[in-house]
């Protein structure tokens, strides 16, 4: 039995950040930081599956890692900048904090004591 039962669900999401990214580059390059910041938020940054991923290869999740330095090319820096500035400068998560967050917002949920909830995190 495999053990990479979420490898499919991250796979799904790094295609979709490139298309997402590609999509922003092409249609909203001319906007001011302000305005690519919030549509960067609005559509890559949504990772709400995210909690729900168990059993994944980290080789996996490190290619996710990876591709959300898209933000270099839509924000118009280089490939040598460090993400880390350009986070902060731009003020975006890092992905660390959008996992992070993810699976705080679920233990938020987990913490419920609805049948059908409990059921699911028994699962």
């Amino acid at each position: 039995m495999s053990k990479n039962f979420d490898g499919a669900d991250i796979q799904r999401e790094i295609t979709n950040m490139f298309v997402r990214t590609n999509t922003l580059i092409r249609k909203f390059s001319k906007c001011s930081a302000v305005v690519k910041t919030v549509l960067f938020k609005t559509y890559c940054v949504c990772l709400y599956d995210a909690s729900l991923w168990k059993h994944y290869n980290l080789g996996t999740l490190d290619k996710l890692r990876s591709c959300y330095r898209c933000i270099k090319l839509f924000f118009g820096f280089k490939r040598r900048d460090s993400l880390t500035n350009i986070l902060l400068n731009v003020g975006l998560p890092s992905f660390d904090t959008i996992l992070h967050n993810a699976a705080a917002s679920f233990m938020h949920v987990c913490s419920c004591t609805n049948h059908i909830v409990v059921h699911l995190r028994n699962f």
